[in-house]
């Protein structure tokens, strides 16, 4: 059986997520932890829950999703894994975080493992399906488990809303394509677990979200 983790981290208020099932082996999704106290936090738990983090993740690779890339990779050895394309997204990075005033802001590893639209990948007794859902930004992904019902899906859809798509390479009619062809293609009952925000549901959001109806 899967576990999901949530935090809330950093000022932007972004969910991070830990995934790990009955062997203990752990994947970090979008480790947005940027002050001490957070990425204390993470430790912590892994510690307590004895995990063996296998994967870092990244949806995307906007700022606030990857403050605490480089405290996961050095404190876990793990190399970071997401698309390609988010190159283009990691190389602002810096710009953007003395945009935003982040003093002491750690820049991310680059990416090591691209990943592409329909890989699987495994930890433990758990397979993760990889969504190619661009528009919010270049190189989006999801991550969907099919024998658990649910997405982690980043910055794409949110409960009733979805995700801007006025920052630099941002691109609404992409998105729209990307909730309509691969998030709604998902069974009603699946869990969207959201970037910032509460969880929804495929179904839901199909019937109901004022951007993007299904």
């Amino acid at each position: 059986m899967i576990s999901i983790q949530t935090f809330t981290f950093n000022a932007f208020q972004e969910n991070m997520f830990i995934l790990f099932d009955e062997t203990k082996e752990a994947v970090i999704i979008d480790p947005g932890c940027f002050e001490r106290f957070e990425k204390e936090e993470l430790a912590q738990f892994i510690e307590k829950e004895k995990l063996k983090v296998v994967k870092l993740l990244n949806t995307h690779l906007h700022l606030d999703h990857i403050f605490g890339n480089q405290f996961v990779a050095n404190t876990y050895n793990v190399k970071l894994e997401s698309h390609k394309e988010g190159q283009l997204v990691w190389e602002m990075a810096g710009t953007t975080a003395k945009l935003y005033g982040f003093t002491g802001f750690e820049p991310s590893p680059k990416i090591e493992v691209f990943l592409e639209e329909g890989d699987t990948l495994s930890f433990g007794n758990t397979q993760l399906e990889v969504l190619y859902v661009p528009g919010h930004c270049p190189g989006h992904l999801a991550f969907v488990s099919h024998a658990h019902k649910f997405v982690i899906g980043g910055d794409v859809l949110f409960e009733g809303s979805i995700g801007r798509t006025d920052l630099p390479g941002g691109d609404y009619h992409l998105l729209e394509q990307s909730i309509r062809n691969k998030m709604y293609a998902l069974p009603d009952d699946y869990t969207v677990y959201c970037g910032h925000g509460n969880p929804t549901t495929i179904g839901r959001e199909k019937r109901s979200n004022a951007f993007v109806r299904g």
